[in-house]
């Protein structure tokens, strides 16, 4: 916690002293079915709606019967970027939830456990401040004996607003949301429980905290509202808003979140989304949606992708719109479902056989994934092809606090154009850049030549062909259409100064830590920057002046390092450049990066390339 002013006096009768802070770490370990996700989503919308920064991250297991799991929020008045390295408390429910998370909280930080099943270590209670709530056996007294496995969590949720002087308001309302359409015994059980936690005595504390105003998130005419949510619901929203109304897909964590919100909400907007029987059916179902006349979707994680890139590689030939969502996971096969990976850009980029260029985009927050999916769909349309939206676990499941999107400026209607035309080439080689536009079936072409569609090489009107010739000027047509698109590209803007011994370079869910690092590096005297990449394939334009600019070049990723020592980005960047300075600070532990970790694998990395030793 960033304590900003002195404590407050200790006020009359013992109650414990009030420090004004700017922000809090707290990490919250249980066992899944505990609802400790419930307390961190609790701590996180209500940060939202309290206009205050915040981040989570967390781990659930990948097992049905469940077992440990975290869930950290980092609230903040000021900029969040990442989910916080180290945490100034842990909420915890057992003895392996003390002992396994003891090492992740500061020196000094609060120990908060469920004294009915945790025993403190005494040499920890020297260097953490232990407080110890019968939490199990409490929430027992106050609403019954189911209160064992259905409301500690609520219960222990009035602690933590009790010790962090939160919104009980906000929170009530939140409660009730969250229980609405349930048997109001459940409601009524769910506030005993947090006003029991809420009212619980706290002298055993040194202090409670406060957060101070936030400052710069103060309400301004005309602004909006903040929204909070996790990545895959971001990511469904902005389809959604981006004109989609149909989807297909299979079942795979962690992808499957979207699939059930756009089950849900696409109805309402006069759309549908089929669950298929498999992988193979969903990609093609969505193909020929697509072929409709409108932009369709589908999705899945690593295993389902790669059974996915054959109909991929038609729609590539073909010529056909469509978006694909790529959430990595940890692999390969089944892999580590439930934590975080970027090991699927090999395949997002190349995956399948033959010359299939395809586009490739990765989001970098959760207010990055509703854009891009807007983004997603209009380079899809524009320029017939498939885009490949690489997100990835940890920010599907991290939730974030960000402003609402201006939706009347930004929904947009992509129903098809049925109007009339004189004539049509779906492949027409005399086209700029190659870029042709699909037409809607059911469009009337006055010339009476109507196109036909098809996996295999074609001629202008998509007829059939084995001709050397066409097959050389259609392969070109289809790579140059993107080489169009990557030439209009911006380039991405550095973190800090554009020259320096160090640039980090990330994509996907490394932005926030990357940005925190160069931050903290440059503030003792780092000579360090850094440098997000959102368009994968095809890269921007202007990347190589930008490493001009720096002695090492460091890329930071969540895949491995491979044969030679650097990961799937780096291998990218290395064949596209040729430039030898370019290396990887890969880690593949299922678990997003520390800003401390960064910056201590990026100082040790140059020191061993200085001396020969890298």
């Amino acid at each position: 916690m960033s304590d900003t002013s002195m404590a407050a006096p200790a006020q009359a009768g013992g109650t414990p002293l009030v420090t004004h802070i700017s922000e809090a770490v707290i990490r919250i370990a249980g066992n899944s079915q505990d609802g400790i996700q419930a307390i961190g989503g609790f701590l996180a919308r209500l940060a939202g709606r309290s206009e205050q920064e915040v981040m989570t991250f967390m781990t659930i297991p990948s097992t049905i019967s469940g077992g440990p799991s975290i869930f950290q929020v980092r609230i903040g008045t000021g900029e969040v970027l990442s989910a916080g390295d180290e945490a100034d408390m842990l909420l915890c429910f057992y003895q392996h939830s003390y002992e396994d998370h003891i090492k992740s909280i500061k020196l000094g930080g609060i120990v908060l456990y469920d004294s009915d099943h945790v025993t403190p270590n005494p040499e920890w209670q020297e260097n953490y401040r232990h407080v110890g709530v019968a939490i199990s056996g409490l929430t027992v007294e106050a609403i019954g004996g189911t209160g064992r496995d259905k409301g500690k969590n609520i219960y222990a949720m009035g602690l933590l607003a009790k010790i962090y002087d939160l919104d009980v308001p906000k929170i009530t309302k939140l409660i009730q949301e969250r229980f609405s359409g349930k048997d109001t015994s459940i409601v009524t059980n769910a506030l005993t429980c947090f006003n029991a936690g809420y009212s619980h005595s706290l002298e055993n504390l040194l202090k409670t905290y406060q957060f101070k105003a936030s400052e710069g998130k103060k309400p301004t005419p005309g602004s909006r509202p903040q929204v909070v949510m996790n990545g895959n619901e971001a990511l469904t929203y902005g389809l959604i808003a981006a004109g989609v109304r149909f989807g297909a897909g299979y079942p795979i964590t962690p992808w499957s979140d979207i699939m059930e919100l756009l089950r849900k909400e696409l109805p309402k907007y006069g759309g549908s989304f089929i669950q298929c029987e498999d992988e193979i059916a969903s990609v093609s179902m969505a193909i020929g949606a697509s072929w409709g006349g409108r932009v369709a979707v589908t999705g899945s994680s690593g295993p389902g992708i790669s059974l996915k890139t054959e109909a991929i590689g038609w729609a590539v030939m073909a010529e056909i719109p469509l978006v694909v969502v790529d959430v990595q996971r940890g692999g390969p096969s089944t892999g580590m479902p439930t934590n975080v990976e970027q090991s699927d850009l090999n395949i997002a980029c190349f995956g399948g056989h033959g010359d299939s260029p395809r586009v490739v985009i990765a989001p970098a927050s959760v207010e990055d994934c509703f854009y891009t999916a807007i983004e997603a769909v209009n380079i899809a349309r524009k320029f017939s092809t498939p885009v490949i939206i690489l997100t990835d676990q940890g920010i599907a499941s991290r939730i974030e606090a960000f402003e609402m999107p201006d939706l009347e400026k930004i929904c947009q209607d992509i129903t098809p154009d049925f109007t009339p035309v004189a004539d049509h080439k779906p492949y027409d080689l005399s086209a700029a850049d190659g870029i042709t536009r699909h037409l809607a079936p059911g469009t009337r072409v006055a010339s009476g030549k109507y196109p036909v569609v098809t996996g295999l090489e074609h001629d202008e009107l998509g007829h059939p062909t084995g001709s050397p010739k066409l097959h050389v000027q259609m392969t070109a047509k289809r790579r140059n259409k993107l080489k169009k698109l990557g030439a209009d590209l911006p380039t991405p803007k550095t973190i800090g100064p554009n020259e320096g011994q160090i640039l980090l370079v990330g994509w996907g869910s490394s932005l926030g830590p990357i940005t925190e690092a160069v931050g903290r590096g440059r503030s003792v005297g780092d000579a360090i920057s850094g440098l997000h990449i959102k368009n994968l394939n095809p890269l921007p334009n202007g990347l190589e002046e930008i490493f001009q600019g720096f002695r090492h070049v460091f890329v930071v990723e969540l895949n491995d390092e491979g044969f030679y020592g650097y990961g799937q980005l780096g291998q990218l960047l290395r064949a596209r450049y040729c430039d030898p300075k370019i290396r990887g600070i890969n880690k593949s532990d299922g678990l997003t990066w520390k800003v401390k970790e960064i910056l201590d694998r990026a100082r040790a990395l140059a020191d061993a390339v200085q001396n020969g030793k890298a």
